[in-house]
C-alpha cells in the first residue's frame, strides 16, 4: 500500500510540474509574441539558441527557407516586423523534460494594408525542440500556404521589401 501511495504521488507531481512547465511556457510565448506585434522582436530572437534552425515552407517569398543561426532568424524577424504581421498564440502543448523539450503552438497571423484592409491572415502550427529553455529548432506548418506568395506581392507593391534586399 505505501508503494502504491508512493507511485501516486510521483506520477500527481509529474502531472503538476507538467502543467506548470505549459503554462510557463505559454505566459513567456505569449509576452513575446505581444513584444513581436509591437515591433520588438529581442524577447522571441532571445528565445533562440545561437546555432538554432528556423525551417519555413519552401516558396517564392521572403521568409522561405531554413534559416539558420540568430543572424539569419534575426532578418526572419525583421522581415515579419516589417510587414506589420499581427500574430497571436492560442494554444500550446508540450512533451519531454526540460532539457529536451517538445512543444507544439497553434499560431495565427494577419496583416491590415495602410487603407486597413486586410492583406494576409492564415493559420500555423508551429513546432519547436528545445534544450534547456532555449530553442534549437523550429518548423512552421501553415494551413494556406500560396497566400503567403500573394502576400510577398503585395508588400512589394506597397514598396516594403525584403530587410535583406532594403
Amino acid at each position: 500500500m505505501a508503494r502504491l501511495r508512493l507511485l501516486f504521488t510521483g506520477a500527481l507531481l509529474a502531472f503538476g510540474l507538467q502543467t506548470l512547465i505549459r503554462r510557463l511556457l505559454l505566459t513567456q510565448f505569449r509576452r513575446s509574441v505581444e513584444a513581436l506585434n509591437q515591433g520588438d522582436y529581442g524577447p522571441l530572437l532571445d528565445g533562440f539558441a545561437d546555432d538554432a534552425v528556423l525551417h519555413f515552407n519552401d516558396a517564392p517569398h521572403r521568409w522561405a527557407g531554413e534559416h539558420r543561426g540568430r543572424d539569419q532568424i534575426e532578418t526572419f524577424l525583421k522581415d515579419f516586423v516589417a510587414a506589420g504581421l499581427q500574430g497571436e498564440i492560442l494554444d500550446l502543448w508540450t512533451s519531454g523534460p526540460p532539457w529536451a523539450m517538445t512543444a507544439v503552438a497553434r499560431f495565427d497571423d494577419r496583416s491590415t494594408g495602410p487603407d486597413g484592409q486586410e492583406l494576409y491572415s492564415n493559420q500555423t502550427m508551429i513546432m519547436v525542440r528545445t534544450r534547456w529553455g532555449k530553442v534549437t529548432e523550429q518548423r512552421d506548418f501553415y494551413v494556406d500556404t500560396t497566400s503567403m506568395i500573394d502576400f510577398d506581392r503585395r508588400l512589394t507593391e506597397l514598396g516594403i521589401l525584403p530587410v535583406a534586399d532594403g
